[in-house]
C-alpha cells in the first residue's frame, strides 16, 4: 500500500484533518474528517470521516478525549488507507524565530511552546496533538506549518508598536495570523488571476476567526492581527481592536483579575458579546432580534474601515477577495461590507453575490472574489517537501 501524509489542525474541542498521497504534485485530499466533542465540558466525542466524494467511511462515537480521537483515526488508517509517511499540523505562531514551516524535534518543541501564551486559544492544542502522535507513532516524522509565517515579509514598520525599543526587540510586534489561509490564496491567484496576483489585494478571512491581509504581487504587506490573534477585526467571541485603557480600567476600576479580563476578551465578546444570542453568523443573520442585527452591523462596519486602511498601506486597491466560512457563505456580510466601500471602487452584482464562488462585482467594478480557501493542501505541500523532498 502506498503512503500518506496526514494534516492535522487541532483545536480545544475538535481535530479537523485531512489525507494526501505522499507522492509528488498530489493536491487533492483522498480524505477529511472531523472529531468533535473533545473538551472537558463535552459529555462525548464524534468522529466522522468522508472520502472524496463526501460520501462519510466512518462514522464513531469516542470517549471526548483529543488521545481517543487520534488513535482511533489512525487504527482506521491503518486497516483501509495505509502506512503514513509524514504528519503536518497547523501551529498557530512561529514567533519571530520561525518563518518556515519545520520539522519538529524536541528543541523546537520547547521554543513553542513558550509562545503558548500569545495564541492561548491555539498554541497548547496544536502542539497536544503532537505529543499525543510522538507517543502513538514513534519516530513519524512530524512538520509545524506557521500561521505567522506568511507574514514576515511585511516592512518592519508594519510590525511595530510604539513601544519602548528593549520590547519591540524581545519579540512584541504585530506577527499576523492566518497565513496558511492567505498563502494558499495566493497561489489560487498566481494561478487562475495573475493580473491581480501580481497587483495590490486585499483578502478577507472571515470565519469565527477573522483577520484581514493586504497583499502586493502576493506577499504580505501588512494585516489586521497583532501580537496576538485577538486584534483586528471582531470576531465570533474575541473582540478585536480594543484601547487598552479599556483593559487598564477592568483591573484597576472594576476589580477584575487579568485571567477574568482574559477570558471575557477571548470567549464572552465578539459577535457573542454584541448580541447576547450567539457566535454563529448564521444564527445571526437568521434571527430578528434587534441586537443580533445590531452585532452584524459592527461586524460589517469594522471590516469596511479596517479594509480602508489597509488599502492606505498598499496605497491603492485592484481588487478584494473573500474567504473562510463567513467569507464564503454569507451574502448579507458581503454585501455589508462592500457597500461601505463605493469609493474605493468596489460595486456588488446583487445575483452574483448569491452564489458562493467566483466573481461577484458588477463589470463597472473592482474584482470582487470569492474563493474557498484550503490551508490543509497548503500544509499538506510542505510536509511532503520537507520530509520527502518532493512538491
Amino acid at each position: 500500500m502506498t503512503e500518506q501524509l496526514l494534516v492535522i489542525n487541532a483545536g480545544s474541542s475538535s481535530i479537523k484533518f485531512a489525507i494526501y498521497p505522499a507522492e509528488a504534485g498530489s493536491d487533492q485530499a483522498l480524505f477529511r474528517g472531523e472529531a468533535e466533542g473533545l473538551g472537558p465540558d463535552d459529555q462525548g466525542g464524534h468522529l466522522r470521516i468522508q472520502n472524496s466524494g463526501r460520501e462519510c467511511v466512518l462514522a464513531r462515537d469516542l470517549d471526548g478525549s483529543h488521545e481517543s480521537a487520534l488513535k482511533a483515526m489512525l487504527e482506521w488508517l491503518d486497516a483501509e488507507v495505509g502506512p503514513l509517511a509524514a504528519v503536518g499540523h497547523r501551529v498557530v505562531h512561529g514567533g519571530l524565530r520561525y518563518g518556515e514551516p519545520v520539522r519538529l524535534n524536541p528543541d523546537i518543541m520547547r521554543d513553542l511552546e513558550a509562545l503558548g501564551s500569545l495564541a492561548v486559544l491555539h498554541q497548547p492544542h496544536n502542539l497536544s496533538s503532537v505529543r499525543i502522535l510522538e507517543r502513538q507513532r514513534l519516530g513519524l516524522p512530524q512538520v509545524a506549518c506557521f500561521d505567522t509565517a506568511f507574514h514576515r515579509t511585511q516592512p518592519w514598520e508594519a510590525q511595530r508598536f510604539a513601544l519602548p525599543r528593549k520590547l519591540t526587540e524581545s519579540g512584541i510586534v504585530r506577527y499576523g495570523f492566518h497565513g496558511l489561509s492567505y498563502e494558499f490564496i495566493s497561489e489560487y491567484l498566481q494561478r487562475h488571476h495573475p493580473r491581480l496576483h501580481g497587483g495590490r489585494v486585499l483578502v478577507a478571512h472571515l470565519g469565527n476567526g477573522a483577520s484581514l491581509c493586504a497583499m502586493h504581487n502576493g506577499r504580505s504587506m501588512a494585516t489586521s492581527m497583532g501580537f496576538t490573534a485577538l486584534d483586528g477585526l471582531p470576531m465570533g467571541q474575541r473582540c478585536g481592536s480594543l484601547d487598552p485603557g479599556v483593559v487598564l480600567y477592568l483591573i484597576n476600576e472594576r476589580g477584575m483579575s487579568a485571567r477574568e479580563v482574559e477570558d471575557m476578551l477571548y470567549r464572552q465578546s465578539g459577535l457573542l458579546g454584541m448580541s447576547g444570542i450567539s457566535h454563529d453568523m448564521r444564527a445571526l443573520l437568521a434571527s430578528d432580534d434587534p441586537a443580533a442585527a445590531e452585532a452584524v452591523q459592527v461586524y460589517c462596519y469594522r471590516a469596511a474601515r479596517e479594509i480602508g486602511s489597509l488599502a492606505a498601506a498598499l496605497q491603492g486597491l485592484d481588487g478584494l477577495v473573500f474567504t473562510g466560512g463567513v467569507g464564503q457563505h454569507a451574502a448579507p456580510v458581503r454585501e455589508g461590507i462592500c457597500q461601505r466601500l463605493g469609493w474605493l471602487g468596489v460595486y456588488l452584482d446583487a445575483e452574483r453575490n448569491a452564489g458562493h464562488a467566483g466573481c461577484i462585482s458588477r463589470d463597472d467594478s473592482l474584482p470582487v472574489l470569492v474563493i474557498p480557501t484550503d490551508e490543509e493542501r497548503i500544509i499538506a505541500r510542505h510536509t511532503r517537501r520537507l520530509v520527502l523532498g518532493v512538491d
